[in-house]
């Protein structure tokens, strides 16, 4: 019997290689955002904005990993989940809105 972790879609992509290539397309993104703040003459908002997508897709995918793991576990479970995901959604957002 197949465990729930390793089973493949019909078009052959597992959860864990998805997570993969996000993985390395925010670290790509990060590599990006590295050269152009040492290129200089890139404007700061630009280099922000790269970091503030790799870091939302790979909140999203833990996101969808962590709920994998709550969604057939007590209401605790549930609503610790819910708390932190508000947490670094402000984390991510409040830090955009005051700076």
């Amino acid at each position: 019997m197949a465990n729930k972790s390793t089973k493949r879609s019909s078009s052959g992509w597992s959860l864990n290689k998805v997570s993969m290539w996000i993985l390395v397309a925010a670290a790509l993104l990060y590599v990006v955002a590295m050269i152009l703040s040492l290129v200089g003459g890139i404007n700061f908002v630009v280099i922000s904005a790269l970091q503030n997508i790799a870091m939302a897709v790979m909140v999203v995918i833990v996101s969808i990993l962590a709920w994998r793991y709550v969604r057939n576990r007590e209401a605790v479970w549930k609503v610790l989940y819910v708390l932190c995901l508000l947490l670094v959604i402000a984390g991510i957002i409040v830090p955009l809105c005051v700076g």
